[in-house]
């Protein structure tokens, strides 16, 4: 499979991520709104997500830049899950995935494609994966998972981590037009 055909792939996977609402089956999609718990359980998965893809960029980038950025992805998202834990556990939350969590058979899907690719390609196609998974997350966070959080704590957790998801999502981009560049 092509690197392209791998960013369609993966567009299409996140995308799932940035409509969850879809996860949620309910009479009427337009006055659904995700749980608490649930979205717990969703923020745990994407960091959970990015960990995994950061530690195989690690390994695998052909560059350093890529494998510094890969490295600070595990690193950073490790912190943020450990930080969503830490505070579900505090206020006695059990994430709970919603039903049907079609993201997580698409990230193992992504994942394989990722194993699969090497070299130039490997390094294009994590990269195109970072940059098109930040945006469906920091969509997601911005039109459903913010506005359907009822606990505070968890909202202000959220919104705190928010710059940093964009962060990586730049540096994702950047590094890609460096690679067009070359």
């Amino acid at each position: 499979m092509s690197s392209r055909q791998t960013l369609v792939r993966v567009a299409a996977a996140v995308a799932l991520f940035a409509a969850p609402l879809a996860l949620v089956p309910t009479a009427s999609a337009q006055t659904a709104k995700l749980d608490d718990p649930t979205i717990v359980a969703i923020f745990d998965a994407a960091n959970t997500w990015d960990v995994e893809t950061g530690d195989l960029a690690a390994k695998k980038g052909t560059t350093k830049e890529v494998r510094d950025y890969g490295a600070m992805l595990a690193r950073d998202h490790k912190a943020v899950r450990q930080m969503g834990r830490d505070l579900a556990a505090k206020l006695g939350v059990t994430p709970t995935p919603p039903k049907n969590f079609g993201m997580a058979k698409d990230h193992a899907t992504a994942v394989g494609n990722l194993k699969a690719a090497n070299g130039k390609a490997f390094d294009r196609a994590f990269l195109q994966h970072e940059v098109a998974f930040h945006k469906a997350v920091i969509d997601a966070m911005n039109t459903t998972l913010l506005p359907s959080l009822q606990n505070e704590e968890v909202k202000n957790l959220v919104k705190k981590v928010e710059p940093a998801f964009n962060a990586h999502m730049m540096a994702a981009q950047n590094l890609l037009d460096k690679m067009a560049a070359r």
